[in-house]
């Protein structure tokens, strides 16, 4: 169960207490659910008790109570239990890791996608400047993940280059008939010209900032080293995908498993990498968080909030890239088949975001 689908899990419980009279709120359109934060319990937690306490005209344990109750009965949930003031701590049946990594596989590069079709028309209207033009190209591909169709104009006719060079397209361009609202991020400098950098790096230059911060377009993108954001994306994904060539010449395939077992006593990068997990910032996490991240991503037309998801993805999965392959004479296990199932996985979701964020994920680099 995603966290998208488990949001919706949240908010079917709530319609059905409203429907048997248990509780009188409105049902919102999403139910926020995230990983719990240190010293929670749980594999998920929401605070939906505590955003329509005020309306149900209830305590927020008390609506928790009711809705942890109609959660436990839910498919695919085990428990759900109420702590602090009204938070709903969610436990998932099974190994719920070993899950997310079929699903993603299962999935490919469309994990996080919405189907079918929300039925959602969204126009992006833009001023004639490069950066922008980026930025609404990105949006529109991560909004047509999310079920939306998508229609881009600009103020004047793009420069060919924009297309030649970055791949941007934009359906129409001049002046609407009516005043539209325009998607205005800050401008890209105009020297050093971004074009010159190439497609991969000049949009990652451009889609990485915020949209109110400016972006700085020098070399520093084309590095191929650890200060450089992007090298570290696709440099995750070709590793990825070098595991599974490896794998192969040593005789064993991925197969989801388990991924939470013990490190090894005397291996202390693993203990390093095995005490991130515990910590929130685990690559289950960043992996889990996809889905969420495009929702939040299209909704505020904000590509930058995937590029940042993809980097804390990459790194999270290099932390811990050195235990996937079998050491010496050691022979492959039913662990290494479970680590190599989340290095696919990590390497499926980063290529299918940055096919969002209209950039290539090599597979040797």
């Amino acid at each position: 169960m995603t966290p998208v689908e488990l949001s919706r899990t949240v908010l079917r419980a709530l319609r059905a207490a409203v429907a048997a009279g248990e509780l009188s709120a409105t049902v919102p359109e999403q139910a926020h659910v995230e990983r719990p934060r240190p010293g929670g319990r749980g594999d998920y937690a929401s605070n939906l008790a505590l955003r329509i306490a005020r309306e149900a005209g209830a305590p927020p344990r008390r609506v928790a109570e009711i809705l942890s109750a109609r959660l436990a009965a839910e498919p695919g949930i085990a428990r759900a239990d109420v702590t602090g003031p009204g938070f709903l701590s969610i436990t998932l049946d099974g190994d719920p890791g070993a899950r997310l990594v079929a699903e993603i596989l299962a999935r490919g590069e469309r994990y996080g996608h919405l189907t079918p079709d929300t039925g959602d028309i969204v126009q992006l209207h833009i001023p004639h400047e490069l950066r922008a033009a980026v930025v609404a190209d990105s949006a529109r591909r991560i909004l047509r993940s999310q079920g939306a169709r998508v229609r881009v104009t600009c103020e004047a006719a793009p420069d060919p280059a924009w297309a030649e060079v970055l791949g941007v397209r934009v359906d129409a361009h001049g002046h609407p008939p009516a005043p539209l609202p325009t998607l205005r991020p800050a401008p890209a400098p105009a020297e050093p010209d971004p074009l010159r950098l190439g497609r991969d790096a000049a949009r990652w230059a451009l889609l990485l900032p915020a949209l109110h911060d400016r972006p700085h377009t020098g070399d520093d993108h084309l590095a191929q080293r650890e200060t450089n954001p992007l090298f570290r994306v696709q440099y995750a994904h070709s590793r990825a995908r070098a595991l599974t060539r490896n794998a192969a010449q040593l005789g064993f395939s991925a197969a989801p498993g388990d991924v939470r077992d013990a490190p090894d006593v005397h291996d202390a990068e693993n203990a390093v990498a095995h005490a991130a997990e515990d910590d929130g910032h685990s690559l289950l996490g960043a992996l889990g968080d996809h889905p969420a991240v495009l929702a939040a991503a299209a909704r505020h037309r904000a590509p930058d909030r995937l590029a940042r998801h993809l980097v804390r993805t990459a790194d999270a999965f290099l932390a811990r890239a050195h235990t996937v392959l079998p050491l010496g004479d050691e022979k492959p296990s039913a662990a290494h088949r479970a680590r190599l199932a989340l290095a696919e996985a990590a390497g499926t979701v980063l290529a299918g975001g940055l096919s969002l964020l209209g950039i290539s994920a090599p597979a040797y680099l």
